[in-house]
């Protein structure tokens, strides 16, 4: 009797839908759209697939950000097998816009927009013409990729763009005019009211309660996407201003490291700096191996100038080009370099302005810091500060020597190669630079190195 009942409560509640709640994957956005962005979609879309959801709903609040990063994240949804949904909990312009029209419904919070999809440069000015018409194709393809429905007009059954491309397109060039809903030389931006008229909008929400009601999943289990804590540390290490952070701390090692040659702190510093700037941005595929192999190459090159080759020469110069130029294409994803008309710079121009600022910071940094530091306690066990004096038993190099440059003297022993001079009536070690100088023949002291006095015969 006990099992009949609960089979007859199981039936019951089937009919009426309760068995079967769906399974709803809640992925949060509320951040500018850039390569952490893509990873926090990447990383929820595969823990939707891993969890089985029914549904993936996108929590989306933000003004827009890189079109790379919003490009991939469009093509991530898009082909998507799991239905989505987004709820624009405010705003969805530029580079949002595109993602939310990526997403199977979309849904929108009282006072929120979606639209202004212009592409811009880090000042806020329109690029060329070129940049927005890639805007443009991939709106019109974004919103076509949602297909047609069929209406009834009159008596007739037409199909139409659930999402018009149009419409879409309208929300790149002020130049577009769609009859009834945009007619002057303005960027399209829809409010909830104008988005649920133009067919942008599936309903309006307060909350993602009240978004799955409208689409019809309530009750469902509601799972969060919650990031890891090696995803929060990738996450933090690719935030701009830690990046600016490590681009300091490299340069600044490295000159540390110009100015004291050695294996010490500064170097330490900077190895550390670059492996926390390139992992991440590796890991996320800015980064690539022969970007890398630049760096590395140029760290070698600098290492060759401090321990091998004396001085400060080509081959320095030539390693701090190399590692420059290896931080600098690390920022960048290097497809955008490319163009159908050639190479277009123009990507470069705000990760050359972050890095100059970082050379700066980080040579300011480095004087401050040697002024600060080597003076405590701690800091200064790094730092010589033993007076060598000649009651201990060190002794300098007599400065007159030098100044014997180019006077002749007389040879008072044999030199082979070594011997004795007289110059100014003053007896003098030297060495003859090629050959044997016989004892009495006049000499000239060609150069001075390392305290030792160099001479050739002149007769």
């Amino acid at each position: 009797m006990r099992y009949l009942l609960f089979q007859l409560i199981f039936l019951c509640a089937t009919s009426y839908g309760y068995a079967e709640q769906k399974s709803v994957y809640v992925i949060p956005l509320h951040r500018d759209i850039d390569a952490p962005a893509a990873r926090i979609v990447r990383k929820g879309l595969i823990e939707a697939r891993a969890l089985q959801s029914d549904y993936i709903l996108l929590h989306l609040n933000t003004y827009g950000g890189e079109l790379t990063a919003a490009d991939s994240i469009r093509t991530m949804l898009l082909h998507c097998e799991i239905p989505t949904l987004v709820f624009i909990d405010n705003q969805a312009a530029s580079a949002g816009a595109l993602i939310a029209i990526a997403c199977d419904s979309i849904y929108m919070r009282s006072g929120g927009s979606i639209g202004a999809a212009t592409v811009v440069d880090q000042t806020g000015a329109v690029v060329p013409d070129k940049y927005q018409s890639f805007m443009r194709s991939m709106m019109r393809s974004t919103a076509a990729a949602h297909g047609k429905r069929k209406v009834l007009q009159g008596r007739d059954t037409v199909e139409v763009w659930r999402r018009d491309p149009l419409i879409a397109e309208a929300m790149v060039d002020p130049r577009i005019v769609v009859p009834g809903t945009v007619d002057s030389a303005k960027v399209l931006t829809f409010t909830v009211d104008e988005a649920i008229a133009g067919g942008y909008c599936e309903g309006r929400a307060e909350s993602i309660d009240e978004v799955l009601t409208l689409a019809g999943l309530a009750p469902a289990v509601v799972k969060k996407y919650n990031p890891s804590w090696l995803d929060k540390i990738i996450l933090f290490l690719m935030s701009p201003i830690l990046q600016g952070l490590l681009l300091m701390l490299i340069i600044g090692g490295v000159y540390f490291e110009l100015q004291s040659p050695g294996i010490g702190f500064p170097l330490a510093a900077a190895v550390v700096g670059a492996l926390l700037y390139f992992a991440p941005l590796y890991l996320e595929g800015l980064a690539e191996n022969w970007e890398l192999l630049l760096f590395i190459g140029g760290l070698a090159l600098l290492a060759v100038e401090l321990f091998i080759i004396p001085g400060f020469g080509i081959t320095g110069i030539a390693g701090i080009l190399l590692c420059i130029t290896g931080l600098l294409l690390a920022m960048i994803d290097n497809h955008l370099l490319s163009t159908p008309t050639g190479i277009d710079l123009t990507p470069l121009v705000q990760p050359l302005f972050v890095l100059s600022a970082g050379i700066f910071g980080g040579l300011l940094g480095s004087i401050y810091l040697s002024r600060k530091l080597y003076p405590t306690k701690f800091f200064g066990r790094i730092a010589l500060k033993t007076d060598l004096t000649e009651n201990d038993g060190y002794i300098g190099v007599p400065q007159e020597l030098v100044q014997l440059v180019g006077a002749t003297g007389t040879a008072h022993t044999l030199l082979r190669p070594s011997g004795k001079i007289i110059v100014h009536d003053e007896l003098y070690d030297a060495v003859a630079e090629y050959g044997i100088i016989n004892k009495g023949q006049t000499v000239r002291i060609t150069h001075y190195e390392t305290g030792q006095l160099y001479c050739i015969p002149i007769d």
